[in-house]
């Protein structure tokens, strides 16, 4: 029966037109709180179990077990929405969502993470010295760290998340002489957006075309076999060269954030910041305005320079 309440939820979120990840990332929440509540409550879980007093325990075990306030705002959300699919669809009565009057949990703004200029440089040189070895000394496997280089510079240059990587196709990719832009055609919430590319992403892109086979595939960046490459390839690739450059585990979307941060620096305005972001909510953006370590170590420095 539980996998039936799942799939029933997820078509409902697909009627609702949310994206793939929403939809992911919603049913995870709600499994979840489904294998928590059958290992405490010892016994099967009915949708009828979903109750204000039941919700307002599972967030007590959540803050017990030390999960960060988003962990928990993300996952009473997700129970909310689990509790209006479950009214509309006939399982529980009508009436207020089981989540009422539960408030979210407060934090504070904590900067995530990002690489600052030095470790982005050093990145990049990295990069550059992986390709140039590779189109020397390892013809056979050019293609691929070539491949796996334009991906990690494409991410840095226009804070791409790695699902919209991964689906790009070769269509996607406008260059002219001296400009050029890709389209994410379904970001997050379904959005599509044009983004334009600098200097440098037009030519790592124009350099992988030159090497990239002529296949009938319509995606971007491609495999050893010539089809599509999923997220976690482009993970592995962001991990091998951050590895090389002694920067420890980069994710995917530490190179978003890097994108992001380097705009806000130089000055860009957020709300500029957030129509590349593909953001919705200018606040979700806001949060690259709040200082980093080495924002605050500058910070601290700083009397040094004054003389103490």
């Amino acid at each position: 029966m539980i996998s039936t309440y799942l799939q029933e939820y997820a078509d409902y979120l697909k009627t609702n037109e949310r994206s793939p990840m929403t939809v992911a990332g919603y049913t995870n929440d709600i499994s979840l709180f489904i294998r928590w509540y059958v290992q405490n409550h010892k016994r099967d879980f009915d949708v009828s179990a979903l109750t204000n007093t039941i919700i307002r325990e599972y967030k007590q075990a959540l803050q017990q077990q030390n999960a960060r306030p988003r962990t928990i705002n993300r996952r009473v959300a997700s129970l909310a929405s689990f509790g209006l699919w479950a009214q509309q669809a006939g399982y529980v009565k009508s009436g207020p969502n089981p989540t009422d009057g539960i408030h979210p949990v407060k934090q504070t703004d904590s900067a995530p993470r990002w690489l600052d200029p030095r470790d982005r440089a050093r990145l990049l040189r990295t990069i550059d010295d992986e390709v140039n070895r590779a189109m020397t000394r390892f013809p056979r496997m050019r293609l691929l760290i070539l491949r796996d280089a334009v991906m990690v510079k494409v991410m840095l240059y226009t804070g791409l998340r790695v699902s919209e990587l991964v689906n790009l196709r070769l269509a996607d990719i406008i260059l002219e002489d001296s400009r050029g832009y890709l389209v994410v055609r379904a970001g997050k919430g379904s959005k599509r957006r044009e983004l334009p590319l600098n200097a440098e992403a037009r030519r790592a892109i124009k350099t992988y075309l030159q090497f990239r086979p002529d296949l009938p595939v319509e995606m971007l960046f491609i495999g050893q076999n010539g089809e599509g490459i999923e997220k976690r390839t482009a993970q592995r690739a962001v991990s091998r060269f951050a590895a090389q450059a002694n920067l420890g585990e980069i994710s995917c979307h530490v190179l978003r954030h890097t994108f992001a941060k380097s705009l806000v620096d130089r000055g860009v305005t957020l709300d500029k910041v957030a129509m590349l972001l593909g953001h919705e909510n200018l606040n979700t953006t806001r949060i690259y305005t709040t200082p980093g370590r080495s924002d605050l170590e500058q910070a601290v420095n700083a009397l040094d320079q004054a003389g103490g």
